[in-house]
C-alpha cells in the first residue's frame, strides 16, 4: 500500500468508486462525448461522504471516545489546505486577467467557498440575467459547502440521539426519517425551483444520509461473493445509465437522482476490495487524488472557455491531462504534507495555524471585495469592454418582470402613453431606444416579462417550469397584457419584440442544446417537429392580428443571438492581444429565425402589421455583429446593451412618424 493510501485510509472499493465519480464529473465538464450526465458523479461523492462520516461518528460513539472538536479538526485538515491554495492561486491570476467587476465577483465567491456557504450564494445568484455558470471560477465549490454543512450537523444530531437512545437502531430510525424528509423536499423543490434544489443542503442531505444507511445496515448486508459481485455490477450499471440518460438540462436532483444514489449504495454495500472495477492501480491512483482533481478541473474548464478553446479536442485533451498533473501536484505537495503537519500540532497551535491559513486567503479576498475589484489594474479598453455587461436598461430590475402576473407599466420619455412596448426581456433591452426615437414626449410603456414571448396559447414543459421561479406565470401575463391592451385607445400602437427561437432551439450559447423544445401549443414534442413550427407560426400570426384589429402593430424581427457573452469574449481577446470583433454569419442567424420571419411576413399580409428589421442596422450582407471596433453592442449573448440598442433609433422613428402623420397626440392614462 502506497503512502497515499496509508494517509487516506479509504477502503479500496470506496477509493475506486471515488475515481469513477471524479472522472465522470471531469469528462462531463470538459464536454467529452458520452458524458452528458456526468454531473451525477457529485451525487456519488455525496453518498460516499455520508458513508464515511457516519462510520466515523458512530464508531466513535460506540467506543465512547467521540470528540466533536476532533471530528471538525479532521475535516479541516482534509478539506482546507488544497482549497486555500486554489483560492489564492485564482485570486493571484485574477489580478492580472480579470476586470474589476469579474475580479470582485471572484473575491465574493472565494469568501463563500472558504466560509462554506458558496452553495447558498450560487443558488441566490441563479436568476434570469445571472452570469453563466461556466464563467464562475469557483462554482464547483458549492458541493464542498453542502458537504461541510452536512458535516457540521451530522455529529451533533447523532451524538444527541445517542445520549438518550444509544445503539444503531435509533440512529437508523433518524437516518430513515431524515432521508424521507430530505428526499421529499428534493422532489418538491426540483419541480418548483430546480436551482435551489440543486445547490441547497435540504434537498441534497438524503444523498449523504443514503450512504450512512449503508453503513448502519452493513452487518445485515454480508452476502456471498457472487451476490456482492452482481450487486456491484448492477450499481455501476445504474450510475452509467444515469450518466448516459440525463443531461445538463435535466431537472435535478429530484426523483431522478435515485438512480445514481442507489447505484452507489449497492457498490458500497457490496464491499469488494479486490474488484476489477475499483481495485485496479489506475482507479486507486485517481481515487487517492480525487479531491485535488475535483478542485482543479473546473478552473481549467473555465480557462478553456476564456481562450475560446472549449470545443477544441486537442485543447480538451490537454485540459484533462493538466487536471491530472495539477491534481497530483496538489495532493502530493499540499494535501498530504499539510494534513500531516497539522495532525501533529497540539490543539492550540493547530487552531492558531488554521486561523493563519484562513487569513492568507480571506484577507486578500476581502481586500478585493471591499476595493470593488481594484479598478485600474487593466487597460481602459479592457475595462470598457467588460463594463458593457452592466450597460443595460437602467430600470431593468424594476420594470422588467420575472414573475407574477402584471407589469409596473414603466413609462419612458414623459408621463403620457403613446406607444406600448410588449414582449420578453428583448423588449426591455430595446425600450430606451424606442423612447429616444420619440424625443421628449415619447411616452413608451414597457410591458416585458423575462423568458415570456408575447404569443397567445403558448405553453411550457414541466422541465422548463422546474427551472423557473415558482411565481413564473407567463401565460397569465400574456392574458393580462392582451386584456390591458384591448382597454387602451386604438390610436396607441404596440411594438412587439421577443426571442422566439430559444423556445424551440434552446440557448445557442449553451453547448448542450436540448434535444426537444421547451414550449408547445397542442402537445409537447420530443423533437423539433414541423408541426410545432407550424403551430408556433400560426400563433405568432394570430397574436399579431388580434392586436392589429384594434391598433397599429409593429413586429420586430428577432435580434441576432451571438452565441457567446460578447463583453467577456471581447475583453478576453483584448487581454490576449487579439482584436477580432464578435459576429455570426447571416446564415447562422436565419437558421434559427427564418421561420419567425415567415410568420411575421404572413401577419403583414393578413392584417397589415408593420415590420421593423434590426438586421438592417446590426448586420451586413454576410454577418451580424455583436461588436464593432471592439465596442460591444450586447450586454451578454443576446440582449442589446444601451449602446447597441441606440443603433436601432432610426428604425423606431418610423413608429412616431406614422403617429404624427395621422396627427395622433399623447394620451394621458393612469396605470
Amino acid at each position: 500500500m502506497s503512502g497515499d493510501r496509508l494517509l487516506t485510509g479509504f477502503r479500496s472499493d470506496i477509493n475506486g468508486l471515488r475515481a469513477w465519480a471524479v472522472m465522470a464529473v471531469i469528462f462531463y465538464h470538459f464536454n467529452v462525448p458520452g458524458f452528458s450526465g456526468g454531473f451525477v458523479g457529485v451525487d456519488v461523492f455525496f453518498v460516499i461522504s455520508g458513508y464515511l462520516m457516519t462510520s466515523i461518528v458512530v464508531k466513535g460513539l460506540e467506543v465512547g471516545h467521540f470528540s466533536l472538536l476532533d471530528f471538525y479538526a479532521a475535516r479541516i485538515r482534509r478539506i482546507l489546505p488544497a482549497l486555500l491554495v486554489l483560492c489564492m492561486v485564482l485570486l493571484g491570476i485574477g489580478f492580472f486577467s480579470l476586470p474589476s467587476k469579474d475580479y470582485e465577483q471572484l473575491a465574493r465567491h472565494a469568501i463563500g467557498a472558504l466560509g462554506f456557504f458558496s452553495n447558498v450564494r450560487f443558488a441566490s445568484e441563479a436568476g434570469y440575467f445571472d452570469v453563466a455558470s461556466h464563467q464562475k471560477w469557483l462554482l464547483h465549490t458549492w458541493s464542498l459547502s453542502v458537504e461541510w454543512q452536512f458535516y457540521m450537523l451530522l455529529p451533533i444530531v447523532l451524538a444527541t440521539v445517542w445520549r438518550f437512545w444509544p445503539g444503531r437502531r435509533a440512529q437508523l430510525i433518524v437516518f430513515l426519517l431524515g432521508s424521507v424528509l430530505s428526499f421529499s423536499a428534493s422532489v418538491v423543490m426540483t419541480s418548483h425551483s430546480s436551482s435551489g434544489a440543486f445547490y441547497l443542503l435540504q434537498s441534497r442531505a438524503w444523498e449523504m444520509l443514503a450512504g450512512g444507511l449503508v453503513f448502519l445496515l452493513a452487518r445485515r448486508l454480508d452476502f456471498e461473493q457472487r451476490t456482492k459481485a452482481a450487486a456491484e455490477l448492477l450499481g455501476f450499471a445504474m450510475i452509467g445509465l444515469a450518466v448516459l440518460t440525463f443531461d445538463g438540462r435535466t431537472a435535478w436532483p429530484g426523483w431522478r437522482a435515485v438512480l445514481p444514489v442507489f447505484g452507489a449504495m449497492m457498490i458500497l454495500a457490496a464491499h469488494r476490495d479486490r474488484s476489477l472495477w475499483t481495485g485496479g492501480h489506475i482507479a486507486q491512483w485517481l481515487g487517492d487524488r480525487s479531491y485535488s482533481l475535483y478542485l482543479w478541473h473546473w478552473p481549467l474548464v473555465v480557462a478553456l472557455i476564456y481562450v475560446e478553446q472549449q470545443r477544441n479536442p486537442l485543447a480538451i485533451t490537454a485540459g484533462i491531462a493538466f487536471t491530472l498533473l495539477l491534481g497530483h501536484a496538489s495532493c502530493r505537495w499540499v494535501e498530504l504534507p499539510v494534513r500531516r503537519y497539522l495532525a501533529n500540532l497540539p490543539p492550540l497551535r493547530f487552531w492558531v495555524g488554521v486561523g493563519a491559513l484562513f487569513g492568507c486567503a480571506l484577507l486578500p479576498a476581502f481586500a478585493v471585495r471591499l476595493g470593488s475589484g481594484l479598478e485600474g489594474r487593466l487597460s481602459p479598453e479592457v475595462e470598457r469592454a467588460a463594463a458593457a455587461s452592466a450597460n443595460v436598461n437602467p430600470r431593468r430590475a424594476v420594470c422588467n418582470v420575472n414573475g407574477g402576473v402584471d407589469s409596473p407599466s414603466c413609462v419612458w420619455g414623459g408621463d403620457v402613453w403613446r406607444v406600448v412596448a410588449l414582449g420578453d426581456s428583448h423588449t426591455s433591452a430595446i425600450v430606451t431606444a424606442i423612447a429616444e426615437a420619440g424625443g421628449a414626449n415619447a411616452g413608451v410603456v414597457q410591458w416585458s416579462y423575462s423568458g415570456c414571448p408575447y404569443v397567445v396559447d403558448l405553453k411550457f414543459t414541466p422541465k422548463l417550469l422546474a427551472r423557473k421561479k415558482r411565481n413564473f406565470a407567463c401565460q397569465t401575463f400574456v392574458k393580462w397584457a392582451t386584456e390591458r391592451l384591448d382597454s387602451l385607445p386604438g390610436e396607441i400602437p404596440v411594438v412587439i419584440a421577443s426571442r422566439y427561437a430559444v423556445r424551440i432551439f434552446g440557448h445557442n450559447e449553451d453547448s448542450q442544446t436540448p434535444s426537444k423544445p421547451d414550449a408547445y401549443f397542442s402537445q409537447p414534442y420530443e423533437t423539433r417537429d414541423e408541426r410545432l413550427f407550424a403551430e408556433f407560426k400560426e400563433a405568432i400570426v394570430k397574436t399579431a392580428c388580434q392586436a392589429a384589429s384594434h391598433r397599429k402593430v409593429y413586429l420586430v424581427r428577432p435580434i441576432p443571438e451571438m452565441g457567446v457573452d460578447v463583453p467577456r469574449v471581447l475583453y478576453h481577446r483584448l487581454l490576449l492581444g487579439a482584436r477580432e470583433d464578435v459576429s455570426i454569419t447571416r446564415a447562422e442567424y436565419l437558421s434559427r429565425n427564418q421561420w419567425v420571419w415567415d410568420a411575421q411576413d404572413e401577419a403583414a399580409r393578413q392584417c397589415g402589421v408593420g415590420i421593423l428589421d434590426p438586421t438592417a442596422f446590426l448586420c451586413d450582407a454576410d454577418r451580424c455583429y455583436g461588436s464593432r471596433n471592439m465596442q460591444p453592442y450586447f450586454s451578454d449573448d443576446d440582449h442589446l446593451s444601451e449602446v447597441g440598442n441606440k443603433l436601432l433609433v432610426p428604425m423606431f422613428r418610423r413608429v412616431y412618424s406614422e403617429l404624427e402623420r395621422h396627427q395622433i397626440g399623447p394620451t394621458n392614462l393612469s396605470k
